[in-house]
């Protein structure tokens, strides 16, 4: 017969067994936190990267998701706008002939 036996949700394990499955939870849990919270470092190193310590917020994400995608979806629009607004004039060649050309800088 053996002592010093624990009963957890209706399965026996000996004591020896029972202290094995308490390094096992731990390092569960350790994969369950998200960044560094539990490893000592530096004031200077949590106040750089405070990514690494602060528990993700969702809401905020989304936020900055869809502002960004505003953005730039905003200069994608000016792109093309500006690409159909061609400053086009009405040119002559040396036969006579009209023809609609570009205005153009002398920088290009």
């Amino acid at each position: 017969m053996i002592t010093g036996k624990t009963e957890r949700s209706g399965l026996t394990m000996s004591s020896q067994e029972s202290g094995s499955d308490k390094t096992e939870a731990t390092k569960e849990r350790s994969f369950r936190t998200p960044g560094l919270r539990g490893v000592q470092t530096t004031t200077l190193f949590r106040a750089v990267n405070p990514e690494l310590f602060i528990k993700p917020n969702k809401p905020v994400m989304a936020f900055g998701l869809v502002t960004i995608s505003l953005c730039v979806a905003y200069l994608g629009y000016l792109h093309a706008t500006k690409e159909n607004d061609q400053q086009l004039y009405e040119a002559v060649d040396s036969e006579g002939e009209r023809y609609m050309r570009r205005k153009t800088s002398k920088w290009d």
